[in-house]
């Protein structure tokens, strides 16, 4: 699979010999900045916002800048078909590493978010993952998506659980990753000033209103009226975070599904140990984009010891600050298999629809795209730890 991501730069150029210009900032931090000026202020609140003084979601941007990409040259990497960014992850084939990271609620953003994502990732042919959280309902990601996996967050009822990862199964979910740094929300001071937490208004809870597990608890269906709605939001609050979640647990999702587990929001190598010891085949280093512990560790600070204490038994995937092509190719180069994108994509979702996340996507891969050429790397399998060199 011969990479044409980089065509991108070249549609610009040629676009800008007719006087035309890019409608969509070009780059992440353009593109946030363009979605405040645009969105609902609570909206924007909650895809931007992250946890108490946001000093995790700061500290994941600064750790990409304790390393520098120490380039080879002459080495023919640069010319038309000379790079293959396709990688296989959880058995998963993508165009490039990159899936879009789960990101809940989206019809704060745009009507259908998680089906318009859904449909851009199979265009580009990158990966994406559907959010428990969603607008959109399980089904309805799955009859519009290509590669995508499927994100839980496991509730307070097991049987419940049990349905939302078999309905992904049936959907055509390749994978299924469990987050499990967020058994409570975070204290988020953006969505406080608002008093907005979109659940409570029946807001992406659309694969609970949607499951035969979760209306069997309700005493009447939720569109019968509103009362009927009030009861079932007050039932997912009920159920909503599961607090005695422990990694022994992961044996009875093995025991659902066939499909390949990764373990989301792991930071600590011991706790990466112990989710492989009892069945995952990935794990995935996330702070929750720094939404839910505030003065956490940057996530890129935790890759290495990841790596080391797993990465000959699972894969290791990163999530977390990446906002350009380098931040991908230093994850990469650290020995993450593959990244997940989330804000900046959001951000254009909400700005422009499918348009912006098309966008932001494509920006993203052909920066990756340029930066691994320059770099002398004809394919993701010659990216390794000599690529950098740490500041000094």
């Amino acid at each position: 699979m011969t990479s044409g991501f980089i065509g991108f730069q070249n549609e610009i150029y040629l676009g800008g010999l007719g006087g035309a210009v890019p409608e969509l900032p070009m780059t992440a931090a353009g593109l946030e900045l363009s979605a405040q000026e645009r969105l609902d202020p609570a909206a924007f609140a909650y895809v931007a916002g992250s946890a108490s003084a946001e000093r995790t979601a700061s500290a994941n941007r600064r750790a990409f800048e304790r390393y520098r990409i120490l380039p080879r040259m002459l080495r023919g990497t640069t010319g038309p078909g000379a790079r293959d960014l396709s990688v296989q992850v959880l058995g998963t084939r993508l165009a490039a590493p990159v899936l879009t990271a789960p990101i809940g609620v989206l019809e704060l953003l745009h009507e259908g978010g998680e089906v318009i994502a859904a449909e851009v990732t199979k265009e580009l042919g990158i990966g994406t993952v559907l959010s428990t959280a969603a607008s959109s309902t399980i089904e309805e990601v799955g009859a519009a998506a290509g590669a995508w996996w499927y994100q839980l967050y496991w509730p307070a009822d097991d049987e419940l659980a049990r349905s939302f990862v078999q309905r992904a199964e049936r959907a055509g979910a390749t994978a299924i990753v469990v987050t499990v740094d967020t058994p409570a929300l975070g204290w988020r001071p953006r969505d406080l000033e608002h008093a907005h937490l979109p659940f409570l208004h029946g807001k992406g809870i659309a694969n609970y209103l949607s499951d035969p597990v979760f209306r069997a608890k309700l005493p009447s269906p939720p569109e019968e009226s509103e009362e009927a709605m009030r009861m079932a939001i007050l039932a997912w609050a009920g159920l909503f975070g599961n607090h005695g979640l422990r990694p022994a647990d992961l044996a009875k999702l093995r025991a659902w599904t066939d499909l390949p587990i990764a373990v989301k929001g792991i930071l600590h190598p011991d706790d990466a140990k112990q989710v492989v010891d009892v069945g995952a085949d990935a794990v995935v280093v996330s702070n929750h984009g720094g939404r839910q512990v505030d003065g956490s560790i940057a996530a890129l600070d935790a890759v290495s010891a990841v790596v080391a204490a797993v990465g000959d038994r699972a894969e290791v995937l990163f999530d977390s600050g990446v906002r350009t092509g380098s931040d991908v190719l230093v994850a990469l180069a650290l020995g993450a298999k593959a990244v997940l994108y989330g804000r900046p994509w959001a951000y254009g979702l909400g700005i422009a629809g499918a348009a912006g996340v098309r966008h932001a996507l494509r920006s993203l891969l052909a920066d990756f795209d340029s930066v691994l050429g320059l770099s002398g790397c004809a394919a993701i399998a010659d990216v390794g730890r000599s690529l950098l060199s740490a500041v000094p």
